[in-house]
């Protein structure tokens, strides 16, 4: 699969050469993690696991190839606990039994859940019978413990989710969130399906992420085609990623402003967010930067002229928005100490984007796996190092205002030329397999495609999204804190129900 290199190995063989390739004793690395694991059908009846790591910076990345022996892999749970919902999520899925997994419990199907076969092995549109019963939470013995069910309908437009919170006064004892209400099964709808039909279900994944997912699913299909689109293509493809990131910054901090009561503030953030969707509407004919994306490049030229103009006129007021968020000391009193991530379970646990940057881990795809026309352009990533929901804040801020440099160096730099192509550079992967990675607004995000290379249509698509990992994070982050102080810590995270949900 490229860019990966690839090893086949056997079950038993699995954990042994997880801890040779990323040993225990070793200080974390960001640039060294077990990134993710799926499963795929590998003919009519087996099925094969995948694990994808990340051995460093500036090593090429691993794809350990591993098939269950009667159905049941031992789980790497324990030891690389961000693995734990990946197994679930394929036992839930595909029915692989993960021996020694220390919470096996549902993921996708919820409890009670029945199915005659597990859903991606079944034929598409197998019935499954949803009849939820209570999640598997700890048992609570103290009287004084109080029990609190929010959700999964919330007020507003909230994205349907459960949360139980185990409380005495306003202590939070234990919280469990539950997920998946409205899971789509997106993975499964790109089976069978063309690379330009997959771009256009990719920009549906999470709409505030179109940009980012399309751009994933376009550069796995060219690794596995061997495409490489022309220059203006990627450079555009720059300009659209950044007001992608630009556009949803300015969102949260407005959703932060409304859970800190600074309504002005709120309404002040809902407004800039509404210009930068004005000057995408303009650029491309859509908001939220859909129909322009393609394998190979962009399905048409696009016409800049003004869009820098437009972004200084906007760059002081969101200068002075941001700066008088800074100032305003009910806003820090809120952020300041909640919702606090420690370096160790961000990375133990797979924290990306802005919330690992928040906890010191220094990474950022644009800048580790250069993508694009990023690696001729100058930018910086920042970190922070207390891990608070202010340091996530102070991380968008500084990538607001990156993003706007981004945005008029690639203008500047902007070739003229074709912006599609369908001639191949090299020859396609062997395996007809490509892993594309970009680093969204909420962190890296990755797609790995697997084609039938007969019927040029694609067999698996896997989804890495960035709140799946965050999701699985947030937990850590509530337990002995303040159920007043809940709200702004989730906020804090700026997270997707939909990104998670696929």
């Amino acid at each position: 699969m490229r860019p990966c290199t690839s090893r086949v190995i056997r079950a038993e063989a699995l954990l042994k050469l997880l801890d040779e390739l990323l040993p225990a004793a070793v200080r974390p690395d960001p640039h060294q993690r077990l990134r993710m694991a799926y499963a795929r059908k590998a003919g009519e009846t087996d099925l094969e696991v995948l694990y994808y790591l990340s051995l460093g910076k500036g090593r090429p990345d691993l794809l350990l190839r591993v098939a269950p022996e009667q159905n049941a892999l031992p789980s790497v749970a324990n030891r690389f606990p961000a693995l734990s919902w990946y197994e679930r999520e394929m036992h839930d899925l595909f029915g692989i039994e993960f021996t020694g997994h220390p919470e096996l419990h549902p993921l996708i199907l919820h409890e009670g859940v029945t199915t005659s076969r597990p859903p991606l092995l079944g034929q598409a549109g197998a019935p499954i019978h949803y009849r939820t019963s209570p999640p598997t939470v700890p048992t609570m013995h103290a009287t004084e413990i109080q029990r609190l069910p929010f959700g999964p309908v919330r007020a507003d437009v909230v994205e349907s989710a459960q949360f139980l919170f185990y409380y005495i006064g306003e202590g939070i004892l234990h919280f469990h969130q539950r997920l998946f209400y409205k899971h789509r099964g997106m993975e499964q709808r790109f089976e069978g399906v063309s690379p330009m039909a997959g771009v256009i279900l990719a920009e549906r994944v999470s709409g505030t992420d179109s940009v980012g997912h399309a751009l994933a699913f376009c550069q796995a299909c060219e690794l596995a085609l061997g495409l490489l689109p022309p220059p203006r293509a990627l450079g555009f493809r720059i300009i659209l990623a950044e007001l992608e990131r630009l556009t949803n910054h300015l969102h949260y901090f407005s959703e932060l402003a409304r859970m800190t009561t600074l309504r002005v503030a709120a309404a002040q953030g809902a407004w800039l967010e509404e210009q930068v969707r004005q000057i995408n509407g303009a650029l491309t004919g859509s908001r939220f930067l859909r129909g322009i994306l393609s394998v190979g490049g962009l399905r048409r030229d696009l016409e800049p002229s003004g869009l820098a103009g437009r972004l200084t006129d906007l760059e002081t007021g969101i200068s002075d928005f941001l700066d008088k968020l800074a100032d305003t000391r009910s806003y820090l009193d809120r952020l300041i100490g909640t919702g606090r991530l420690s370096t160790d379970v961000a990375m133990d646990q797979g924290a990306t984007g802005p919330v690992e940057r928040a906890s010191g881990l220094d990474r950022d795809l644009r800048r580790d796996r250069p993508y694009g026309s990023y690696g001729m352009l100058e930018f910086k990533v920042p970190r922070e190092s207390e891990g608070d929901a202010l340091a996530r804040a102070q991380i968008r801020r500084a990538e607001v205002t990156e993003s706007l440099a981004l945005v008029r160096e690639s203008l500047a730099h902007l070739e003229s030329g074709p912006v599609i192509t369908d001639q191949p550079e090299e020859g396609p992967d062997p395996g007809g397999e490509g892993l594309g990675a970009v680093e969204g607004s909420r962190g890296g995000l990755y797609y790995a495609v697997h084609f039938d290379p007969d019927r040029q249509c694609l067999l698996r698509v896997k989804i890495k999204e960035p709140s799946f990992s965050n999701w699985r994070v947030f937990p850590f982050t509530v337990k002995d804190t303040n159920l007043m102080d809940y709200a702004i810590n989730e906020a804090s995270f700026g997270l997707s129900i939909a990104g998670a949900d696929r």
